[in-house]
This record gives C-alpha cells, sequence and structure tokens, in this order.
C-alpha cells in the first residue's frame, strides 16, 4: 500500500510537470502567433510570462526581442537577444537578429560582428549573408556586398532577396548591365514581382533606354497600382519623351497616392511650367516646403552670391594686373580702348534696335529666358530607391509605436479605494505592504489602493465611505479613523476638510507615514487645481514636442512654492524608507521644478525597491533623453512598454532611434 501510495505521488508529479510544460508552450505558441498577427504588444505580455516562469528559457526572450524589434525598439530588443546568447552562446539565429537591430542603429560595423558570430555557427544561411552584404553596402563596401550576395546565391541560387540586393549593389558600382541580368533572372523566378519591374526600368533609364524602361514601369503599375515610386518614375520617362500631358497625369496620380513626395511636386511643375499651365509656381513652393533641395530661389540666391563673390575676385585681380604692368602695355592699353569704343557702340546700336521692341514682346523673351535657365539649372527628379513600399494600412495595437499620441510624464499616485470584491481590469494595482496593513485593520472594507487613474466615476462611492468613517470616528477618535477620513474627503475634492483630518492623525500618531503621504497629495491636487483655473501650462510639464522634451509650463513654480508638499514627502520616506510611491511622487514635483539630476535619484530609488514599476521607467526615460541620455533614455521606455505603457514605444521610434 505504501508502495502504490509513493507511485500515485510520482504520477501525480509528473502529471504537473507535463500539465505546466504544456502550459508554457502553449504561452509561446500564443505569443509567437501573435507576432505573425502583428499584435506585438499582445506577444510581449505572453513572453513575459514565459520568463517569469521559465527564466532561462533563450527562445522566449529571442521571440520577446522579435517583437520589441517590429515595435521599432531596437535597443530592447537588442537587451533581450544579449539574454538569449548568454543563456545559449551558440545561438545563430539571436546573432542575426541582433546583428539587424544594430543596422537599424546605423551601428553596421556591429551589426556585421554579429552576422560573422552567425555564420560560424550556420554558414549554410542565405539571409545572414544578405543581412551581411546589405550593412558592407551601408558601408560602402560595394566589393565585399556584391561578394556576400554571390554566396547566399550559392546557398540558394533562386533566392529573390539576394538577387535584388546584388542588382542593388550593381546599380550603385556603375554595372547597370549587370544589375539589369540579376533583375531579369528575378522576374523570371517571380514573374508578377512588381519591385524588380521597378527597379529594372530605374536602371533602363540610368541607360537611356525609356522606351524599354516605360514598358517596366507600366508592368510594375500593373502588380502594384498603389506605388507612388512608379507613377512618378513613369512620369519621369514620359517626360524625357516630350508627353507632358500624360506625365502630368503620373505625376497627380503619384502625389494623390503619396501627398508628401517633394519629386513629384516639382516634376509636375516643370512639365506645368512648358505647357505654361498655372498651378507651376505653386508645384515649386510645396516642393520647396516639403525638401529644401528643392527651393530654386536659395539656389538663385546662392548663385548670386557666388558670381557677386568672383566678380569681386576678378575685379581685385584686374586691379592688382593693371597697376604692375601700366607702363608697360600703353600700346596693348591703346588699342582695348579702341576695341572697347567699338564695342560700347555696338552695344548702344543694339540697345536703340531693343528699344524698339515693346515691352510687351522684352518681357516674353525674359520669361522665356528664365524657364530656360531653370530647365537648364535642374534636372528632372527620379526616385531612386529599390525598397517595395510598406502597404499603408489601419494601425493595430500591435503597431502602436505608429500611433500619434499625446507625450506626456505618467502623472502622480493616490491612495484610492474600491467596493469590496469590486473588480477593474482597467488598473493595475501595485502591492504594497503598508496599504495592505490599512486594508487588514478595515478588515478589507473598504479595500484601499494605490492608483494614478482617474477616480471620478467613484465619487459616490468615496462620499458614502466618509458618512461610514463620520460614524466610526463618533465611536472612536484616533488616528487611523481620521487618516480613513482624510483620504476620502481629498478624493472627493474637499480639500479643507482633508487637511484638518489628516492633521489630525498626525497629531494623533506622528508616525503615520500614509497620513504626511496623502496630505502631500491633497496639496499638490489643490496647486494642480488653481494653476488649471489660472490657466498655467500643462500639469504634467515634462512633454516631448518636436524632437525635444519642452518645459511646457507658462512660468515654472519655485521651490519655495512646494516646499511643504517636499517636506511632507521627506517625512514620509524617514518613516517608511520602503515606500517607493513617496519617491515616484517627490520626483514628480522635482521634475515640475527643473530639479531633473535629483528627480532621477528619486526615480532609481523607487525602481530600486519595485522592479517592475513601469511608470517609474517611463518618467526615468523622458528624464533622460531630457538630459540628451538618448540610449538610457531608450531603454527605461523600453522596459515601460514591456511593462504595459505602450506609448512609450511611440517615444522610441520617434526621438530614439
Amino acid at each position: 500500500m505504501k508502495k502504490l501510495t509513493i507511485l500515485f505521488a510520482l504520477l501525480l508529479s509528473m502529471s504537473f510537470l507535463a500539465e505546466a510544460q504544456l502550459n508554457i508552450n502553449h504561452f509561446i505558441r500564443v505569443g509567437r502567433t501573435r507576432i505573425s498577427i502583428g499584435n506585438y504588444t499582445g506577444a510581449i505580455e505572453y513572453f513575459n510570462i514565459v520568463i517569469e516562469f521559465k527564466p532561462y528559457l533563450a527562445e522566449a526572450y529571442l521571440y520577446r526581442g522579435m517583437a520589441k524589434h517590429s515595435l521599432e525598439d531596437y535597443r530592447g530588443a537588442i537587451a533581450d537577444y544579449d539574454k538569449a546568447i548568454e543563456i545559449k552562446p551558440y545561438y545563430p539565429r539571436a546573432y542575426n537578429n541582433r546583428g539587424m537591430a544594430y543596422h537599424n542603429l546605423r551601428l553596421y560595423k556591429r551589426a556585421i560582428e554579429d552576422y560573422d558570430r552567425a555564420l560560424e555557427f550556420d554558414p549554410s544561411d542565405e539571409s545572414i549573408y544578405n543581412n551581411r552584404g546589405i550593412a558592407k553596402l551601408a558601408l560602402k563596401d560595394l566589393n565585399g556586398a556584391i561578394e556576400d550576395y554571390d554566396k547566399a546565391l550559392e546557398v540558394n541560387p533562386k533566392s529573390t532577396h539576394a538577387l535584388m540586393n546584388r542588382s542593388n549593389a550593381k546599380i550603385v558600382s556603375g554595372d547597370i548591365k549587370g544589375a539589369i541580368s540579376d533583375l531579369n533572372q528575378v522576374i523570371i523566378i517571380r514573374p508578377h514581382y512588381a519591385a524588380a519591374y521597378l527597379n529594372r526600368g530605374l536602371a533602363r533609364f540610368e541607360l537611356e533606354d525609356y522606351a524599354s524602361a516605360l514598358r517596366d514601369y507600366d508592368q510594375s503599375i500593373r502588380f502594384d497600382a498603389t506605388n507612388a515610386l512608379a507613377f512618378n518614375n513613369r512620369g519621369i520617362v514620359k517626360h524625357k519623351l516630350e508627353d507632358y500631358e500624360s506625365a502630368i497625369m503620373d505625376y497627380d496620380m503619384a502625389i494623390q497616392l503619396n501627398p508628401e513626395m517633394a519629386s513629384a511636386y516639382f516634376n509636375r511643375a516643370m512639365a506645368r511650367e512648358i505647357l505654361n499651365r498655372p498651378g507651376y509656381e505653386q508645384d515649386y513652393q510645396i516642393a520647396a516646403r516639403l525638401n529644401p533641395q528643392f527651393d530654386l530661389s536659395q539656389r538663385r540666391i546662392d548663385a548670386e552670391q557666388l558670381a557677386q563673390q568672383q566678380q569681386q575676385q576678378q575685379k581685385q585681380q584686374n586691379s592688382s594686373s593693371q597697376q604692375n604692368n601700366n607702363q608697360q602695355n600703353s600700346q596693348a592699353n591703346q588699342q582695348a580702348l579702341v576695341q572697347n569704343n567699338q564695342q560700347q557702340s555696338s552695344q548702344q546700336n543694339n540697345a536703340t534696335v531693343a528699344d524698339q521692341k515693346s515691352d510687351e514682346e522684352k518681357r516674353k523673351e525674359e520669361m522665356e529666358a528664365e524657364r530656360r535657365r531653370r530647365r537648364m539649372r535642374m534636372d528632372l527628379v527620379i526616385e531612386d530607391t529599390r525598397d517595395i513600399p510598406e502597404e499603408v494600412e489601419e494601425v493595430d495595437d500591435g503597431r502602436i509605436q505608429n500611433k500619434n499620441i499625446v507625450i506626456d510624464l505618467q502623472p502622480m499616485f493616490f491612495i484610492s479605494a474600491f467596493e469590496k470584491n469590486a473588480v477593474d481590469y482597467e488598473r493595475f494595482q501595485y502591492y504594497n505592504v503598508v496599504i495592505d496593513d490599512l486594508n487588514a485593520e478595515n478588515n478589507y472594507n473598504p479595500l484601499l489602493s494605490i492608483s494614478n487613474k482617474p477616480v471620478t466615476t467613484y465619487q459616490s462611492v468615496f462620499e458614502n465611505f466618509i458618512l461610514f468613517f463620520n460614524e466610526k470616528i463618533e465611536v472612536q477618535e484616533n488616528a487611523h479613523n481620521y487618516l480613513n477620513r482624510g483620504i476620502f474627503y481629498s478624493l472627493t475634492g474637499d480639500y479643507n476638510s482633508a487637511f484638518a483630518d489628516l492633521d489630525k492623525a498626525i497629531t494623533l500618531d506622528e508616525k503615520i507615514s500614509l497620513a504626511y503621504f496623502t496630505r502631500a497629495n491633497t496639496h499638490y491636487k489643490l496647486k494642480e487645481q488653481v494653476e488649471l483655473l489660472a490657466g498655467v501650462g500643462s500639469t504634467n510639464s515634462l512633454t516631448l514636442n518636436e524632437g525635444k522634451i519642452n518645459d511646457n509650463s507658462n512660468e515654472k513654480p519655485t521651490t519655495v512654492e512646494y516646499q511643504e508638499i517636499l517636506d511632507d514627502y521627506a517625512v514620509t520616506l524617514f518613516l517608511d524608507p520602503d515606500f517607493f510611491f513617496g519617491y515616484y511622487n517627490r520626483a514628480f514635483i522635482k521634475l515640475r521644478l527643473g530639479e531633473y539630476r535629483s528627480a532621477v535619484e528619486d526615480l532609481n530609488h523607487a525602481i530600486d525597491l519595485e522592479p517592475e514599476f513601469a511608470e517609474a521607467y517611463f518618467n526615468r526615460g523622458l528624464t533622460k533623453i531630457f538630459l540628451d541620455d538618448i540610449e538610457g533614455g531608450a531603454l527605461d521606455l523600453s522596459r515601460a512598454g514591456e511593462l504595459g505603457i505602450d506609448g512609450a514605444y511611440n517615444i522610441i521610434k520617434r526621438y530614439c532611434n
């Protein structure tokens, strides 16, 4: 019987382990599926769970890195690839992926090092050769890039990626016919590959084989009618063939597909000007706004300045030459004088003829001369790209980094409450022993929590709790009851009553840390309300704007104005050094005061005490970017995104890459 009991226990244990293994595999499978459908933030959530229970599993870090990579969080992805390689040093896929992340950060040499390591462990992977070739091409190592594409084709002779990449390198090196040969092979393998026709059209255009280029662009548009580059480039071929009407139609289509294509506006302007159609001047202006290289007025100014400088230099040279040779060349000067008189006489005769012309004719001649000068000064602009533009789709939650969101500091945390048994899945709750002790003393009714989310929908609940603690205080006046009622007064916006109760609680028990914390928060909320009524900027004052962080407040507050708040946070942390919310809130106030480095120190303490404090990582990331620590800021924002603040990926894309 004893043996049977032991055997039964072993079977149960094995069954439990098998079920746990099955669950982990399920989470990995779901995470990978979410990556495949573009739900990258959802995938990260699943791989976080896998890593929580199996931190030694290299694949979990690899796939989470891939999800971050797709969100353009390249530094966060590199950190995960690093961990995967640390666990599994002979992991070619991790080296390859890390190399691609380095490439996206323009660290091409480090990318090549990783590709080299990946090829040591898997020399038969064509994609690694392709990636290394792209990195070498970025470093202008054309021969090295072509060698890598050759090796990729040795592994897979039908690799259209390698053929396309090699054709790019050949075009850059000037081997246009070799590029066309590669593109011919791509088209044989993939007859409906629009990008191959687009690239071959570009190559044939450079050989001035316009008829063939036109046919290729026609085919490219046939297989992908959403490609603005194909329409723009086909318009250029028609322009060269002097079919301006049809060229303008192609430029119109390119602009419709991509309203920010500066070259299409510029090319259309030239075609319209040749046909003397209205609107060309506006097109020139739009092109110049979109891309300064198309600013004709600036080019004219630069040319005039250069001409003036040259004239000045010529005058100086002539003056010097005249002084040195005045006596020696008297006879030559007399001859030159005769010639000058003859020239002046000729010019006067010409001027007399010109004067006889009408003003209208002169104006037309000047306009025509200006058109000729423009056409001589600027040529058609062909889009030199060999990449297929990504299809523009509505952004889902996986592509959160592309969303246009407001970027502000994460707000402060306040003690709040919910009814017993209430559930709110929108609120992430951090556990803290001090709050738990307070709940235990309340017998978990009300159930206090700490949150930085809005609480306006719970006002009636809070008012009921005020009535509840009115009765409790009538029975027993102690610091605990006054603290609770003060919390609810603060939540309902009755700040004067809140101050009275919190002061009373501190008088009865000067070591009650949450009373100081709540009083500091109440002071801040009162100041916030006054500032909003006065129209003084944003309450979350440190914001990102146009590539940098700005202080949105019209007038930055002084330390004196916030001294009471800082003093109460200081006492809170003196009484409870492990209360990480105190450090976080104090950092928020310091950021408003412009004390950025001191704020970072407080956020460091908060994160040390709560390693998964997403809001602290977020605010520290913004602050580091403000202090020009882009690398550190990106890594902090990556961690914030990993922990659930999706807006972090938007900031990484816009300000860190």
